[in-house]
């Protein structure tokens, strides 16, 4: 069971990002308030949750937040600022949407650019230790899904259905042969030649 709280009688929101190491699509954050006594004891990182359970904890986490925000970084903006700099971004978005004002970030991960007039704390693997980080990490990786889902409509070349913008086989292959689109992050390694052609 994940832990509910990091301080005691805190409003601590927990704050998480999907799809940093896509090549496509833009990075999204989520940034969950949970009541203190909520229990859930099948939420945990969306990684080890399956794609039907992360639906069914999607609607569950956002009936029973108290609050909840979801911040995107595009895939032209990611090129701009580089993609740490954009997973910052979009947890600092998501924190703006919440309706109450936490007194304590939750951020999964070792580092983290200061909300402003509010702390936070950095957790390694935050997602698999602490509720609202994990309901964080289910709302960013399904609302994702649903962009990519949308995106793969358009271009079902690059199997984003399946691979959802990550390095697959699969994908790299039609980058090949068809080359980019308007989602794809150029700046990011798209073939591995790429390696040897600098």
């Amino acid at each position: 069971m994940l832990k509910s709280y990091f301080k005691k009688n805190t409003i601590e929101a927990g704050c998480d990002e999907a799809g940093r190491g896509c090549l496509a699509g833009p990075v999204y954050a989520a940034s969950v308030i949970l009541p203190p006594d909520y229990k859930n004891k099948i939420l945990n990182d969306s990684k080890q949750i399956s794609e039907k359970n992360r639906e069914i904890l999607r609607i569950e986490i956002e009936k029973e937040a108290i609050a909840f925000g979801v911040g995107i970084v595009d895939n032209v903006e990611i090129d701009e600022i580089n993609i740490l700099n954009a997973s910052f971004l979009a947890m600092h978005r998501a924190v703006d949407q919440l309706k109450t004002t936490p007194e304590l970030l939750l951020i999964d991960g070792n580092r983290f650019n200061p909300y402003p007039n509010i702390n936070h704390e950095c957790i390694i693997k935050g997602d698999a230790k602490f509720l609202s980080i994990a309901a964080a990490s289910i709302l960013a990786k399904t609302y994702r899904d649903d962009f990519m889902f949308a995106a793969h409509k358009k271009h079902p070349e690059y199997t984003w259905n399946k691979n959802k913008g990550y390095p697959t086989k699969v994908h790299r292959e039609a980058i090949r042969k068809i080359g980019t689109t308007d989602i794809h992050r150029m700046t990011f390694r798209l073939l591995p030649e790429e390696l040897n052609a600098k």
